[in-house]
């Protein structure tokens, strides 16, 4: 009883930290986060005009806070290692300057950009992409985006996209109860496993709201570009969820195989919860500490287009670190080359109508002055 109760609680510390652990693939090679994240490019993209419209209609530089005289500072949580973060702060930037110009002020703001991601992010590939012709200050800020990173009212503007699905943890529930056995996400799962995620999420994005209400300043703005569902849209249609149980299904072949045991297999969860736009407004608005401009669905980028080795190296580049820490190198390598192999015997996954989850572009003020 005290060597099962000792195994749980290892396992239990083990995926308390993995999203602590977690990040995308460094480096700039062909499996890099960097040469295979053209569909998070995308999102950004589709968010653009919301983005400038949004900044336009609630920046207010009459604040003394915005006054150009003081330095203007950008952070982007959940950055990774570039190009992208690189785009999404010149669509930041772009719109500010475009309001101090037209408010017939004779100077712009200094921007400082803090690019946040967690403590084994590549921050040298990040750095030695930088754009050369950039205007702006530079800061790398590592530790987890559901924690405090900056003093108190010291940010202008935060920006997140496609990273707050990632959990902080696994839900204790799933791992002291092994109530997500045989599977390894709640999609697709008991009713009980899904609820478990939703308060983990509900717990983490808390934190996350908190932690920048304390960062921004009065007024100070905010988008987040997230994946989720929209209210009432059946799992099953999901490509997330079909990507999730071929990935499972690999691992299941491995085991048959002889390669990893089922009890490895029942140890691994992903840790990532996609939720609802209720959901969203009803946690920001729990929390209190920002008024809502936006939520709208952005136009969701095609995956069809990659081809199933451009999709499995998408995935590859996103969770492989995941895979392999959990599994070995040599298996994580082995099990995406199975997860391709069963994408081009299928290639129907890859149509559009599969991929029926919601990116939503959600944009917040600060409270404390219009």
């Amino acid at each position: 009883m005290f060597v099962q109760k000792f195994n749980t609680d290892m396992e239990e510390k083990k995926f308390s930290e993995t999203s602590r652990k977690h990040y995308m693939k460094g480096g700039d090679g062909p499996d890099s986060y960097a040469r295979n994240s053209e569909y998070q490019k995308q999102v950004l993209i589709s968010a653009e005009d919301l983005i400038h419209q949004q900044i336009d209609e609630h920046l207010n530089i009459q604040i003394p806070r915005f006054d150009p005289q003081n330095t203007f500072r950008i952070a982007d949580f959940g950055c990774s290692i570039g190009p992208n973060t690189f785009y999404a702060v010149e669509n930041i930037i772009s719109p500010v300057k475009n309001k101090y110009e037209k408010s017939n002020q004779n100077q712009t703001p200094d921007f400082q950009v803090f690019f946040n991601d967690l403590v084994g992010n590549d921050f040298n590939t990040l750095f030695r992409n930088l754009p050369s012709n950039r205007k702006y200050f530079v800061a790398a800020a590592p530790g987890s985006f559901y924690d405090h990173l900056f003093p108190k009212k010291s940010i202008n503007f935060a920006h997140s996209s496609i990273a707050l699905q990632w959990l902080s943890k696994i839900p204790k529930e799933v791992i002291r109860r092994g109530i997500s056995k045989g599977r390894i996400h709640y999609l697709g799962g008991e009713k009980e496993v899904k609820e478990a995620y939703a308060a983990q999420h509900e717990e983490d994005f808390g934190r996350f709201l908190n932690a920048r209400a304390d960062e921004l300043v009065d007024g100070g703005l905010m988008a987040l570009h997230m994946v989720g569902f929209a209210d009432g849209d059946a799992f099953s249609l999901s490509g997330i969820q079909i990507e999730y149980e071929i990935l499972q299904s690999c691992l299941e072949d491995m085991v048959e195989l002889g390669k990893i045991t089922k009890e490895k297999v029942d140890s691994f969860n992903l840790p990532h919860y996609f939720p609802s736009e209720s959901e969203l407004k009803a946690l920001i608005e729990a929390n209190g500490s920002f008024w809502i401009g936006k939520i709208a669905k952005l136009a969701l980028p095609a995956r069809s287009k990659l081809g199933p080795k451009g999709l499995t190296l998408q995935i590859k580049a996103t969770l492989g670190m995941l895979f392999e820490e959990h599994f070995g190198n040599e298996v994580a390598e082995e099990v995406f080359k199975l997860f391709l192999d069963k994408l081009v015997e299928r290639p129907a996954l890859l149509d559009h109508k599969y991929w029926e989850h919601t990116i939503y572009f959600v944009f917040l003020k600060r409270k404390g002055v219009n």
